[in-house]
Order: structure tokens, then sequence, then C-alpha cells
């Protein structure tokens, strides 16, 4: 079966965009709220759940049984679930499995750009877990240990750090010196040539199972991108047009960057969850996704290097210190370079860096 008839056929994938429910009762087929759990781990790229949660691309999930529909304070749900909502929208077992398996025919214009869960026992599950969540995102039937939080003393002022001497011995006394393990875990950078490359492997088929279930809800089915979230496939030839589309095929200049960067910052909130062979199967798709390889394509640590990016050739060493006009004339300032004290003139704020379609005049602004 190739590829595209597979991801239209066989689907694990999963971002729950629950908007709230009203008290559901048990589950009409088996359900196994651990399973669910555990399935609730492809939904933590959109949505959070626990004592800290909150909304992420889509609300936080806490009490989801005891909250009206599209009650979730704080979050911005879509048109086309509030329509729903006002025309008297209640979840049971059966309109809650029925928007799982298919949210966007079910309710056209949900946030919820997903393919749906396919599978009847892993929404049972889902739900299931769902259901154990209080509203403060404890456990139902748990019991909370209380801790006594003891507030500090705000009556005093505390000075400022450019009040306080520095001792004459230099020593701040902040902070320790890193644990060669504590290094190591962050060290995980990946040069062009290979340095820092792991060792594993992963196939163009795995690849796709993956992005179907983590991240095909941000970059579309085919990496064409949902709403504002970006291309990841695509672009060639574009790079002089006016709006060009920068992707792994069109402008990335090397492959050990598309690793890093899935590697260090995906799937979207839920971070360094992927092992390293699920990096590699999702950098072979994207190259898959790029028409760069075939679809029985499985790269490895031992073939990664064989693979340049198009677009390689055309990024060339910063060589702008080595240029006469750009030599500093003279010894740069490194302290008291200013009179007086510094004055913050100016500040940024970030709303949201993912806009709504309905709201992009309010969200997405630097100020």
């Amino acid at each position: 079966m190739s590829i595209c008839a597979k991801r239209f056929t066989q689907s694990s994938f999963l971002f729950l965009a629950l908007m709230g429910f009203n008290s559901l009762s048990a589950v009409s087929f088996a359900a196994d709220a651990e399973a669910g759990k555990s399935t609730f781990n492809q939904c933590a790229g959109c949505h959070a759940v626990g004592p800290d949660a909150a909304h992420r691309f889509g609300p936080q999930l806490n009490g989801l049984t005891t909250r009206g529909a599209g009650a979730a304070s704080g979050y911005d749900y879509s048109n086309a679930l509030l329509k729903r909502v006002n025309e008297g929208l209640s979840w049971d077992d059966k309109s809650l499995d029925a928007y799982l398996a298919a949210p966007l025919s079910n309710m056209p214009g949900t946030k919820m750009a997903y393919p749906g869960l396919q599978s009847a026992d892993d929404r049972a599950n889902v739900i299931a877990y769902l259901k154990t969540l209080n509203p403060d995102g404890t456990i139902v039937g748990e019991v909370v240990e209380k801790v006594e939080v003891i507030k500090s003393d705000d009556s005093k002022e505390r000075p400022l750090a450019i009040d306080v001497p520095i001792p004459e011995h230099g020593i701040l006394h902040l902070g320790r010196v890193a644990l060669a393990e504590e290094i190591s875990a962050w060290d995980i950078d990946i040069r062009p040539d290979g340095q820092g490359l792991p060792s594993g492997q992963g196939s163009v088929l795995d690849g796709g199972e993956l992005y179907d279930a983590q991240c095909a809800s941000c970059h579309g089915v085919f990496g064409e991108g949902e709403g504002r979230w970006p291309i990841l496939a695509g672009g060639q030839d574009s790079l002089t047009d006016e709006r060009p589309e920068k992707t792994v095929g069109s402008y990335w200049p090397y492959l050990s960057t598309v690793y890093d960067y899935i590697r260090r910052a995906m799937p979207f909130g839920n971070t360094r969850s992927l092992s390293d062979d699920d990096v590699y199967a999702l950098t072979a798709y994207l190259l898959y996704l790029n028409d760069m390889v075939d679809e029985s394509f499985e790269l490895t640590d031992q073939n990664f290097l064989d693979i340049r990016l198009p677009n390689e050739e055309n990024f060339i060493p910063d060589s702008r210190s080595e240029e006469s006009w750009f030599a500093a004339t003279t010894e740069p300032c490194m302290n008291d370079c200013i009179e007086g004290v510094a004055e913050v003139i100016q500040r940024a704020r970030v709303l949201d860096v993912t806009p709504d379609e309905d709201n992009d005049a309010q969200n997405g602004s630097l100020d």
C-alpha cells in the first residue's frame, strides 16, 4: 500500500481539541483509562492536563466532564463550536465518539483540523482517561497532600542588582558548576559534517505514521501547513518570488539542521519526547514529502551524510569580519559605556505567535 493510500486508510493521529462537556455517563463500551492516558500523549502538543495546565493551541482539558461545552475560561473557541453550543450542544458518549472519529465533517469550521481517531477502542479509552481528571488537574479519588506555602516578607524592599556591591573577591555565589551529565544532556547539536549524530535509523513508512499522529495537525497532511503554521514541503524555484516558500526541499541547507530541530524542538508542546529513531523516521518522511527519496527509503546514521539538500550551494560562509569596512576601528566598550543608569525605552510583548483567523488584528503582534 502506498504512503498516500495508507494515510487515508490508517490514521493513528489524535490531537484532542475538546471544547468542553456536560456531565458524561459511563462510556457504553469497555474502556481502559490507563491505555487512554498513553494515547493522550499524542495530544500534548495542543492540549495540557494536570495541576499546572494552561491553554495551548487547544484548551486545557481538566474537568471536561464537569464544565459546560465551550466553557473553559480564557480560551477562544471557534465560531463553529459556539454556534453548536447555542443550538444546545450536549456531549454524550454517542456525539463525542462521532466527533473524535471525524472532527471536520462532524463540525465544519472546528479548530480540530485533524483526520480523527479511527479506532473506537482508542476513542473510548481517551474519553475514560479524561473523565479521571478533576477541574484542578488532580486525579479523581487520589489523596493530594497539602503543602503549606510560606510567603516571603514583601514589606521590605529588595535592592536592585545595580545597587548591590560586588565583593572584593569577585565571587557572587550564584549557582554551581554544571555536572558532566547535565552538560551532556544539553549538548545535542549536530553539525553538517555529522558530528553529534546519534546511531539509529528510521523509515519513511514509520515517519508517515509519526507525522500523522504528531505533526499533521499543524503542518498539514502533506506538509502544506494548516492556517499560519509553517509549510514543510514544496516551494522549489520560489526563492526569487516576493513571498518565497522556504521549506526543507527549497531552502534549508543541511539535513543535520532538520534532524537537530526536530529532535530539539518538536513536537510543539511536547519537546524531547521523540526517540532518536523517531527523529530519523520523521526526517526521512520530510525528505519523501519533498520528493527527494521514495517510500521504501530508510535513513540511518550511516547514509545520513549521503543526502544533500538542493539549496546547500547557495549558502556561503559569513566573511564580513574579514572585510575592511566591517572591521572595528576602536576597542569595544565593555563597562561604564553610558552615563547614568540604563533606561528601558521600549518593550516587546508577544500576545500569540499563532493568531486565529478571526483575530489576526488582535493576536500575533509585537508592540
